[in-house]
């Protein structure tokens, strides 16, 4: 097949996602494929021009990509290194290169990768995608109305609740909620903006952190816990994997780099710990729809109540990310496991 595999764009994750597509694009050449690794905002080359062939070239029309940084990315600096300065979020071609390709994978992550506005364009413009379709994306992108949806389907969530900068108070106890509690964008990834505040005096400082990365937040109590994530594959359970940093919590800077996290898989639970927990992940995707793949990620306090943090749609994909260990240990590599995620996302467009 002809694939572009997508990555890149205006999210905060921008740095991630190339990780992402460079080895996803690499398994997929491997599987035999004739792969692009495009950069959804910055496109291939500066003007029109004849790519009637450019899957004969795929290699080279590819992005290059290096190791992931420690910080987020400067999408200012971004944004004004784009040559054509357009308003439209597509780089030049990289529309018409998809449609010309068999299916898009989606490395994207965070805004405009998983918020579904790319799937609803996708949609209108026949381009077939892998993962979820725009509603579903959308839905659990929000955290707040993810939270809804687990509430109203049983999934157990932590207490919480959504704040706005235009609407926004500096005065914690008109919030309702106690310490110590967690503060986080509310459509963000990575843990990027995410602050524990345990006390008031802590709270204004996470309002700002969090607030310049977004309009929008999420206050939520504070589960003292262990961490762990679940894949799901057509609503059915991966192994879990649990999340242990070394320091501190599991933030920008212990998901990327290298020793700072220790991650065991399948996690070591009690079988009845670990059926319950997997049943609540095939729920959590069965509610907000999420058909294709995804991943939900969790804690477990002392006294065993599992909480339901949040839903990934499009969860990072190299070997040694969460979904692909879970993969593994089912006897699926990850070049299978590109493969698969491939198949059950065409799967969607047949009949």
């Amino acid at each position: 097949m002809d694939i572009v595999v997508l990555a890149g764009g205006l999210s905060t994750e921008r740095d991630v996602s190339f990780k992402t597509g460079d080895m996803v694009a690499k398994a997929l050449r491997e599987n035999g494929h004739r792969v692009i690794l495009l950069d959804v905002f910055m496109g291939y080359k500066e003007a029109e021009e004849d790519i009637s062939d450019i899957f004969e070239h795929s290699i080279e029309a590819s992005v290059s990509v290096s190791a992931i940084p420690e910080t987020a990315p400067d999408l200012a600096k971004v944004k004004a290194s784009r040559k054509d300065q357009s308003a439209c979020f597509f780089g030049p071609n990289v529309i018409s290169m998809c449609q010309m390709a068999d299916i898009v994978f989606m490395a994207l992550h965070g805004e405009n990768g998983e918020n579904g506005k790319i799937q609803a364009a996708f949609d209108l413009l026949g381009i077939k995608y892998t993962g979820s379709g725009y509603l579903s994306s959308a839905l659990a992108m929000d955290k707040g109305a993810a939270k809804i949806f687990f509430e109203k389907n049983g999934v157990p969530t932590p207490t919480g609740m959504k704040m706005t900068k235009a609407d926004h108070t500096d005065d914690f106890d008109k919030t309702g909620l106690s310490l110590p509690c967690v503060v986080k964008p509310c459509c963000g990834g990575s843990s990027i903006g995410v602050s524990i505040v345990r006390t008031k005096e802590q709270f204004h400082a996470a309002l700002d952190e969090a607030f310049h990365w977004e309009d929008e937040l999420i206050i939520e109590e504070y589960i003292e816990g262990r961490e762990f994530s679940v894949g799901v594959l057509e609503y059915q359970a991966l192994p879990i994997i649990e999340i242990a940093p070394v320091e501190g919590f599991y933030d920008y800077k212990n998901k990327y780099k290298a020793g700072s996290t220790v991650e065991t898989c399948p996690a070591e639970l009690s079988k009845e710990i670990t059926e319950e927990m997997q049943k609540y992940a095939v729920m959590a995707a069965e509610a907000l729809g999420l058909d294709t793949y995804s991943r939900m990620d969790f804690l477990l306090n002392k006294e065993g109540k599992i909480y339901c943090l949040e839903a990934n749609t499009l969860p990072g994909m190299t070997p040694t990310s969460l979904l692909p260990q879970e993969a593994g240990v089912i006897g699926m590599n990850f070049n299978e496991l590109c493969e698969k995620l491939i198949k059950i996302s065409l799967q969607k467009y047949e009949g």
